[in-house]
């Protein structure tokens, strides 16, 4: 059985950077394109990022994500990131990694990932 998990959250201030760290164990995930999602106090999970399983392709859930966020990964460590930058207080949230039935990218619904970790804070005071 596959299990995610992640690390490197925390708190941070307004405009600093946190790297989001995601390890797969018990096999390998390859050929699944992985994402990144977010839940915040009262709201729904919500998409933040996904790349392919080869890690050519990455889509974001809109643009000013994309100017501050970056997803990548690594398959020889079986790990996958998320670096972003130029926090903001409305990216406090709990953020889930998950890897994905396919390997192509866009994947952005919750239903179409078959596993996921238990979440790291991230906080960012202003």
């Amino acid at each position: 059985q596959v299990q995610l998990r992640e690390s490197g959250g925390g708190l941070v201030q307004a405009g600093g950077s946190l790297r989001l760290s995601c390890v797969a164990s018990g096999g390998s995930l390859s050929s699944n394109a992985m994402g990144w999602f977010r839940q915040a106090p009262g709201k729904e999970r919500e998409f933040v990022a996904c790349i392919s399983a080869n890690g050519l392709s990455e889509y974001y859930a809109e643009e000013s994500l994309k100017g501050r966020f970056s997803v990548s990964r690594d398959n020889a460590k079986n790990t996958m990131y998320l670096q972003m930058n130029s926090l903001k207080p409305e990216d406090t949230a709990v953020y889930y990694c998950a890897a994905a039935a396919t390997s192509l990218v866009p994947v952005t619904s919750p239903s179409e990932y078959i596993y996921w970790g238990q979440g790291t804070q991230v906080t960012v005071s202003s």
